[in-house]
């Protein structure tokens, strides 16, 4: 592992320590921090001729800020020499417009993918993107790992019984349906109109959730509207219990604030993809981490070796 090398931006330098921790290395030495004006200034302190990079470095929330962060020190090590520049982006940000679904909107999601490979990127490793088609705007190898296996670890122990894996949109079938056959359990889903990006209708659930223990699952959760509503209409179906596991914990604007007036939903499991601020911090909420799984992925991207018992979904 002498060739190996692990750098974190500021957007989350635990995880990136977590994952060193398994890697058994030490995460490598780094100035990441701005100019008086604003301008994000790096200089890598230790020596990366010919060492295979990963730079950890999820683009949630300052977006534009962490974004940039990534870009510059993946320019600083492909100047520096280093053999391979893996970005491993935990949570790929601006990933929700993927498409043209209104005139004259952009895809940021194709933009970003190429601001991150002609910045020098050689390889990106992700997880649960928002949609699949993001691994084609890349022109580079793109590896797209998936934290279902985390949240069902954490259901095995509990011993969940009489589970219904509920998607809150038909777009999140295929996630659900993978839920479903590892806990053994039926599947629901919620038909909703969305009134605005901020502001969902839920409108009827197809499937059995009466009487039964409801885990609604998702890709990530911004201001909760989707999340809350889908949690009240459920316990109105007469859902025993309803808890959801997302993979993003994005938590903006009022989501804190929804979580604590939901009596419906008992609890939210998120990933440590994205850092829980002290301010985010709630009752409700259990952070699982991501780091074991992504140091496995590390290991065997450096070692060469097959990592499709990774993508299983």
């Amino acid at each position: 592992m002498d060739k190996i090398a692990v750098f974190s931006g500021n957007a989350h330098p635990e995880l990136a320590k977590d994952i060193c921790k398994c890697l058994k290395v030490k995460l490598a030495d780094a100035m990441v921090t701005t100019f008086s004006e604003g301008e994000i200034r790096v200089k890598i302190n230790d020596n990366v001729r010919g060492k295979d990079v990963f730079i950890v470095q999820p683009t949630c929330p300052p977006s534009n800020h962490n974004l940039m962060e990534l870009l510059i020190m993946i320019d600083a090590l492909k100047r520096a020499s280093a053999m391979r520049i893996t970005a491993v982006m935990p949570y790929f940000g601006y990933a929700r417009q993927d498409r043209k679904d209104q005139p004259r909107v952009p895809i940021t999601a194709k933009l970003v993918a190429n601001l991150v490979t002609v910045a020098g990127a050689n390889r990106v490793l992700t997880m649960d993107l928002h949609a699949g088609q993001i691994q084609g705007f890349f022109d580079i190898p793109l590896d797209h790992l998936f934290s279902v296996n985390v949240f069902i670890d954490y259901f095995n122990k509990k011993k969940m019984t009489n589970v219904v894996v509920v998607s809150p949109d038909v777009g999140g079938i295929k996630t659900a349906r993978a839920y479903a056959k590892r806990l053994g359990a039926s599947l629901a889903i919620i038909d909703k109109r969305r009134e605005s990006p901020e502001k969902t209708e839920a409108m009827h659930i197809l499937g059995t959730v009466a009487g039964k223990n409801a885990i609604i699952v998702d890709d990530l959760v911004a201001t909760g509207s989707s999340l809350i509503e889908a949690a009240e209409t459920l316990k109105k179906a007469k859902a025993k219990s309803v808890i959801a596991a997302i993979a993003h914990g994005v938590l903006s604007g009022p989501a804190i604030e929804r979580l604590d007036k939901c009596a419906a939903l008992e609890k939210l499991l998120i990933s440590d993809s994205i850092p829980l601020g002290e301010e985010k911090k709630h009752r409700k909420i259990e952070v699982l981490s991501v780091a074991n799984l992504m140091c496995e992925a590390i290991k065997r991207i450096h070692n060469e070796e097959s990592i499709s018992c990774l993508f299983t979904n």
